[in-house]
C-alpha cells in the first residue's frame, strides 16, 4: 500500500487492458471507492479504450460512420474520473511474488516497475494467425482490437485492387465478407467446414452458406489455406489450398481468436485446456486472492454442459468487469456462467444460438433428440411476414433443453433470447411450450416459432421414452 495526501494508506489496483473487461472493472471500483482509498493505474498497449470490438466489421463495411462512434469512453474521460489510464503501453511481465507488473511504453521504450495491492488481467484474445508461408505479408489482416480495424481500412484505401479473400468463416469471417462486399469487393471465402458458421450444425449452416452466396461471396468449401503467395513487392497477391489459387489484393484472416494470455502462462498463473486463465465465481484467479481476470482471456463455465469453454463476447466481458470492479472495490458479485448465446447477421439473414450443438451434446456425454421447424415471423397473413427456421435440441430421457438454432430474417435473431432464458433456468421442452409469450400478428403468430418447435421436441422426447 502506498500513502495517500491525507497521511493515510490507500491500495493500488492495476489494470492490464484498457477495453471492456479492463476498463468497466475499473470504472465499477471507482464508483465503490474514491481516490483517496484506491489509486487505479490502467495500462492499454492499443491507441483506444473502451470500445465496441463487435462493431468492427459494421465500420469496414460503412454502417458505422466513424471509428470515434465505437469508443464508449476515451482515456481523457477515464482520467476525468481518477482513472490513471497509460495507453501505448504494454505491460511485459507480471512478478505475482513480488507484487508488481514491468511495462514498457511503446512510443518512448522506457520501461518501469509498476507495484500493486490488487490486480486485474483484462488481456483479451488475438486473432489465430496460421504457421503458413507469406501469413505475415502486407495486406493480410487480423481483426480484434480497433488499431486492427484502423490497419485493415488503411489497407482497403491504398489498395488499387478489389479483390479479397477472407480465411475462415465463422462470426468473423462472415461479417467481414459482407463489409468487404458491401465496399466493392470481390470477396471470396475459404474455410475448413463443410459450411460457414460452425458454430451452427450444418444443416443450418447451409442456409448461411446459400445466403453468402446470393450476396455474391464465392464460397469455397472443405478447403485448407495452404500458403500466402505473394508479388514482387512482398505483397499479398494470392491465397493458396492445395487444389487451387484465390487472387486477392487483401486478406482478412477470420479464424477466430485465442486468449491472450502469455503474460500469465509466464507468471504460472493457471490456465485452462483452451487456453483461458481459470477463475472462481467471483472471477478471481484460482489461488490468488487478489488477482482477478475476465473478458476474452479467461474461460467461463457451460452451464449446460458444465464443462468450460472459452465464449470471447463483449457481453460477457462487461459482466466480468462488473464483478470484478465490484470484488475489487470491497463489495461481494458473482458471475456463474453462460449457455452460449449469440447472433449475428449475413445480409438481411439473421443468424442466432444457444446452448448446445449436435456435436458439443455429444462430447459432453448426452443423449439427445433433435426437431427442426419452419415458420415465419408474423401472422401469415400480416404483411412483410418471412420465414424463420428453427432447430431444437433436448435431452433424450428428461426433455431438458439443451440448445437452439434459428435462422431466419427481419424478427428471427432476438427470438433466441427465448431459448437463452429457459436454458438457464433448466426449463424441459414440454414446460416451455407453456410459456407465456407477447402475441400480436405484426410481431408472431400465434404459436411463436420457438413454442411451434418446443411443441414438436416433447413429441419427439414422448415418443422416445414410449
Amino acid at each position: 500500500m502506498n500513502m495517500s495526501a491525507a497521511g493515510g494508506t490507500r491500495e493500488r489496483l492495476v489494470v492490464i487492458g484498457g477495453d471492456a473487461a479492463g476498463m468497466s472493472a475499473a470504472s465499477q471500483a471507482r464508483r465503490l471507492r474514491g481516490p483517496d482509498e484506491l489509486e487505479i493505474v490502467a495500462f492499454e498497449r492499443g491507441h483506444f479504450s473502451s470500445y465496441s470490438a463487435c462493431g468492427i466489421p459494421y465500420w469496414v463495411g460503412g454502417d458505422v460512420a466513424g471509428r470515434d462512434e465505437l469508443i464508449a469512453r476515451t482515456p481523457e474521460e477515464h482520467r476525468a474520473r481518477d482513472i490513471d489510464l497509460r495507453m501505448r503501453t504494454e505491460v511485459t511481465e507480471i512478478d505475482v511474488a513480488g507484487r508488481r507488473v514491468r511495462a514498457r511504453d511503446l512510443d518512448s521504450g522506457a520501461e518501469s516497475w509498476t507495484p500493486y495491492d490488487k490486480l486485474v488481467i483484462a488481456t483479451g484474445a488475438r486473432p489465430i494467425r496460421p504457421e503458413l508461408p507469406g501469413v505475415d505479408a502486407p495486406g493480410v489482416h487480423g481483426v480484434q482490437t480497433l488499431d486492427d480495424g484502423q490497419a485493415l481500412l488503411d489497407t482497403l484505401t491504398g489498395t488499387r485492387g478489389r479483390r479479397a479473400v477472407v480465411v475462415g468463416a465463422g462470426y468473423i469471417g462472415v461479417e467481414m465478407a459482407e463489409a468487404l462486399i458491401n465496399r466493392g469487393y470481390e470477396v471470396t471465402v475459404v474455410h475448413r467446414g463443410r459450411e460457414p458458421m460452425s458454430t451452427l450444425d450444418p444443416d443450418m449452416g447451409r442456409m448461411v452458406h446459400e445466403a453468402m452466396e446470393g450476396l455474391g461471396i464465392t464460397m469455397v468449401n472443405d478447403a485448407e489455406v495452404t500458403k500466402v503467395l505473394t508479388g514482387d513487392d512482398g505483397r499479398v497477391r494470392a491465397v493458396a489450398t492445395e487444389d487451387a489459387e484465390y487472387p486477392a489484393d487483401v486478406v482478412v484472416l477470420g479464424i477466430g481468436v485465442r486468449p491472450e494470455t502469455a503474460l500469465a502462462r509466464a507468471a504460472g498463473l493457471p490456465l485452462g485446456e483452451h487456453g483461458g486463465l481459470l477463475t472462481d465465481l467471483g472471477m478471481r484467479v484460482r489461488g490468488h486472492e487478489d488477482i482477478w481476470a475476465g473478458g476474452d482471456c479467461v474461460e467461463v463455465l457451460d452451464l449446460v454442459s458444465g464443462q468450460r469453454r472459452h465464449i470471447p463476447l463483449g457481453t460477457h466481458a462487461n459482466k466480468h468487469g462488473q464483478v470484478i470492479g465490484t470484488n475489487a472495490g470491497g463489495g461481494y458479485a458473482t458471475f456463474p456462467g453462460v449457455v452460449g448465446t449469440a447472433v449475428s447477421k449475413v445480409c438481411d439473414l439473421e443468424i442466432a444460438r444457444t446452448g448446445l450443438r449436435e456435436k458439443d451434446a455429444l462430447r459432453a456425454g448426452l443423449r439427445f433428440v433433435t426437431a427442426t421447424i419452419e415458420s415465419t415471423s408474423r401472422a401469415g397473413y400480416y404483411p412483410d411476414s418471412s420465414p424463420m427456421t428453427v432447430k431444437m435440441l433436448a435431452e433424450r430421457r428428461t426433455g431438458r433443453l439443451l440448445g437452439v438454432q434459428i435462422v431466419g430474417r427481419e424478427g428471427a435473431g432476438k427470438r433466441v433470447d427465448i431459448a437463452a432464458v429457459a436454458l438457464t433456468a433448466g426449463m424441459t421442452v414440454d414446460r416451455m411450450t407453456a410459456l407465456d409469450l407477447g402475441y400480436a400478428p405484426p410481431f408472431s403468430p400465434v404459436w411463436d416459432p420457438v413454442l411451434v418447435a418446443a411443441r414438436k421436441t416433447a413429441r419427439v422426447v414422448e415418443e422416445q421414452r414410449g
